[in-house]
């Protein structure tokens, strides 16, 4: 059988939910796979490649038309739908984290969020810094989230770890951060009415 490209990917993202980040090589992917390593280099030039086409798949339907009608309310939507796809595998957030640090995904997440901002008042410019911004706050919140877990789930946080992250639940603090984070670009916005 040939090895296909959706293979690999399926291979990669397999080793991801079982074994981490971390641990995901091309020598592992390619022994899950039957194949010698070179054969991976088919399909993906090189590992850093893989990761960006492993982010994107992830991320697929994040970057989908909002169907809120305000502008926050869309900020909103694409916000959780992007944590949520994040929490759907094993180190997500990291794996994605890495990959906007290289700039090797082609989602459109940070450009339907410019234009959200656009749409709600704020300039070109002001908007792709407040996408970028906004995805980094996801990002970061969420690769503390996934971080937490695991430790949690290793058994290696203890009962006198801070309080400050048991209360509230972590949705309830990620909302709390997009809340203060539109509450930023309301300002923004009415700042520029008043001048």
């Amino acid at each position: 059988m040939q090895l296909r490209r959706q293979d690999v990917l399926d291979g990669a993202i397999a080793i991801l939910d079982e074994y981490g980040l971390a641990d995901l090589t091309m020598r592992r992917l390619a022994t899950l796979l039957h194949v010698q390593p070179g054969a991976l280099y088919w399909h993906f030039p090189n590992k850093q490649t893989l990761l960006g086409a492993m982010a994107d798949h992830l991320l697929s339907g994040a970057d989908a038309p909002s169907t809120e009608e305000s502008w926050d309310a869309q900020i909103g939507q694409i916000a959780h739908r992007v944590r949520d796809a994040l929490l759907s595998r094993r180190d997500g957030a990291e794996l994605v984290a890495a990959t906007y640090a290289s700039r090797l995904t082609t989602n459109h997440i940070r450009e339907r969020l410019a234009a959200v901002c656009i749409r709600a008042g704020l300039p070109r410019r002001e908007s792709e810094l407040t996408a970028d911004t906004l995805l980094y706050y996801i990002l970061g919140q969420t690769v503390d989230e996934q971080a937490r877990l695991q430790m949690d789930s290793a058994g290696a946080l203890t009962e006198d770890a801070s309080p400050m992250f048991d209360s509230p639940d972590p949705t309830s603090r990620f909302d709390f951060g997009l809340k203060l984070f539109l509450d930023g670009i309301r300002h923004s916005t009415a700042d520029r009415v008043r001048r």
